[in-house]
């Protein structure tokens, strides 16, 4: 019997209680290992896709997307096939005065989303703003006759 609580106690020693979490954090870890072992970052360009708010009226479309700190002119959006396609690039602010920086936390460098509509559109119709950061495109909806008589030959 003192044989067996013996082997009972180290046996509870050696069990470890399993966490789901802490699997998955290991395996990511290892995921993110294996990537950067075949794609350095090094040599890959950060691409960051902007918040949007996508809706639609009666009328039109409306997709909001977030772009702060990028120049108008930085901006480039392109609709295709029921897909709006917006690239934009913020390019870092250069100062001069480099001594006791303590932190760099904001990105720079590309933006890029691509965002299916929920609606056949007018491409060649669409209306674009960029105010405060934020830049809203108004595309129509293309009416889509749900109906029609079919004559037979």
């Amino acid at each position: 019997m003192k044989n067996f609580v013996k082997e009972v106690r180290a046996m509870r020693r050696g069990i470890t209680l399993w966490s789901p979490f802490a699997e998955l954090e290991r395996i990511r870890r290892e995921l993110d290992r294996i990537f950067e072992d075949v794609f350095p970052t090094a040599d890959r360009e950060e691409t960051l896709a902007p918040p949007v708010d996508v809706y639609e009226t009666d009328s039109e479309v409306v997709v909001k997307a977030e772009l702060p700190g990028v120049k108008k002119e930085d901006i480039d959006v392109t609709i295709k096939e029921n897909t709006v396609s917006i690239r934009a690039e913020k390019r870092e602010e250069r100062e001069e005065k480099t001594e006791n920086v303590h932190r760099v936390e904001r990105f720079y460098g590309r933006l890029e989303r691509l965002i299916p509509l929920p609606a056949d559109v007018k491409p060649d119709k669409a209306k674009a703003e960029y105010r405060d950061g934020v830049l809203e495109l108004r595309i129509p909806k293309q009416k889509v006759t749900k109906e029609a008589k079919v004559q037979i030959k």
